[in-house]
C-alpha cells in the first residue's frame, strides 16, 4: 500500500518532444510514414518539406503531414483524393521509399492494366466501324511509355516525385520513371474513386492523343470519329458541303467542307465525294487537335472556342485524270 501511494504521488513527467520529420507526424502505416528511407527529396527541386509541429490535430491530417504539396497536385490532375496517402504513395519512387512495398511499383502494376482497359473501352466506343487490328495499333501508341511520359510532363508531375539518393536530380528523369508515375497515378485514382474519375482523366488527357494517332492511321474512319466527338461535346452531327467541283464529268474532283453547328473547318479535295468528306473530317479533327494543344488538352472545349482554326495540313486538289500537270 505504501508503495502504491508513492507511485501516485510521483510527479508526472511531460512526454518527450517529437522529432521533426515526416514520419513523426504521419499516421502509422500511411504512405507518408514510409517515405523516409534515405534523405527524401522531390525531383522538382529541393528537399521534401518536413511535416513541422503545428496545432493539435495536424498529426492526424495526412495533407499537412505529406512530403508533397497535395493541394497543388490535386489541382493539376483535377481530382481530390478521399485518402491523400494514396496520392503520396503514387509519387514515391523506390529510391525514396523506406522499402520497396512502400514505393509506387505495385500501383504502377495495377495502373498499367486499368489504363489499358479504359483506353480500350474508349476506342471501342469512338470507332464502331474499325477492325480489331486498327484499334490495337492505336492503343499500343496511346498507352506507350512515350505517351504516358509526355502526359506526366504536360501535368508537370515531376514537381511532386519523391526520390532518394538512388535517383540523381542533376540529370533528366528517365522517361520510364515519368511513364510509371502516370500509371501509378491512374491506379491511385481508381482505388480512391473508382473507374469514373479514371475515365474523366483519360478523356481529358488521352483523347487528344487518340485523335493524333487516328488521324495518321490509314483506313480509319475520320467521319465516324468526328461524329462521335461532335455528338459528345456539342450534341449535334457534323454536316458536309461541296463548295467546289473541278475536272470533266467523267473524272470530277470535289472540294468539301465539314461543319459542326455554325463552325466551318478547312475544306479538302477528293476524287469523289466520299473521299473528300473523309479528308474534310480529318482536317476538322486536326483543327480541334491544334486548339486542344493550345488550350492544354481539352479537345472539346478548345475546339468549340476556337472554331475553324488554321494549322490543319492543307489538302490541294488532285490533278484530274486525263489532265496534264
Amino acid at each position: 500500500m505504501k508503495r502504491a501511494a508513492k507511485r501516485r504521488s510521483a510527479p508526472r513527467q511531460p512526454p518527450a518532444a517529437a522529432a521533426s520529420g515526416p514520419t513523426d507526424s504521419a499516421p502509422p502505416g500511411s504512405a507518408a510514414a514510409d517515405v523516409t528511407g534515405s534523405v527524401t527529396r522531390r525531383a522538382g527541386g529541393g528537399p521534401a518539406r518536413p511535416a513541422e509541429a503545428g496545432p493539435a490535430g495536424d498529426a492526424a491530417n495526412p495533407v499537412a503531414a505529406s512530403p508533397i504539396d497535395v493541394a497543388e497536385c490535386q489541382r493539376r490532375i483535377d481530382y481530390v483524393f478521399q485518402d491523400p496517402a494514396l496520392l503520396v504513395s503514387a509519387f514515391t519512387h523506390a529510391s525514396g521509399a523506406q522499402h520497396r512495398l512502400a514505393s509506387n511499383e505495385r500501383l504502377e502494376f495495377l495502373g498499367d492494366a486499368i489504363l489499358g482497359f479504359v483506353v480500350c473501352e474508349t476506342l471501342y466506343h469512338l470507332f464502331p466501324d474499325s477492325l480489331e487490328g486498327d484499334l490495337t495499333r492505336i492503343k499500343s501508341v496511346v498507352v506507350s511509355r512515350e505517351t504516358c511520359g509526355r502526359i506526366s510532363e504536360r501535368l508537370r508531375l515531376i514537381d511532386f516525385l519523391i526520390v532518394g539518393k538512388g535517383l540523381s536530380l542533376n540529370r533528366p528523369v528517365p522517361e520510364s520513371v515519368l511513364s510509371d508515375l502516370f500509371e501509378s497515378l491512374v491506379a491511385a485514382i481508381y482505388i480512391d474513386g473508382g473507374l469514373a474519375p479514371v475515365r474523366a482523366l483519360v478523356s481529358r488527357m488521352l483523347e487528344p492523343e487518340i485523335v493524333k494517332v487516328a488521324s495518321g492511321e490509314q483506313g480509319l474512319n475520320h467521319k465516324s470519329l468526328l461524329q462521335q466527338l461532335a455528338q459528345r461535346d456539342y450534341g449535334v452531327t457534323p454536316t458536309y458541303e461541296v463548295v467546289e467541283e473541278a475536272g470533266p464529268d467523267h473524272s470530277k474532283s470535289f472540294h468539301v467542307v465539314a461543319q459542326i453547328g455554325a463552325r466551318r473547318y478547312p475544306p479538302a479535295w477528293g476524287r469523289n465525294k466520299k473521299e473528300a468528306e473523309q479528308r474534310a473530317a480529318s482536317n476538322a479533327l486536326a483543327a480541334v487537335r491544334t486548339a486542344a494543344d493550345a488550350a492544354g488538352g481539352s479537345a472539346g472545349a478548345a475546339g468549340h472556342a476556337a472554331g475553324a482554326v488554321g494549322g490543319a495540313d492543307p489538302v490541294v486538289p488532285p490533278t484530274p485524270r486525263g489532265r496534264r500537270g
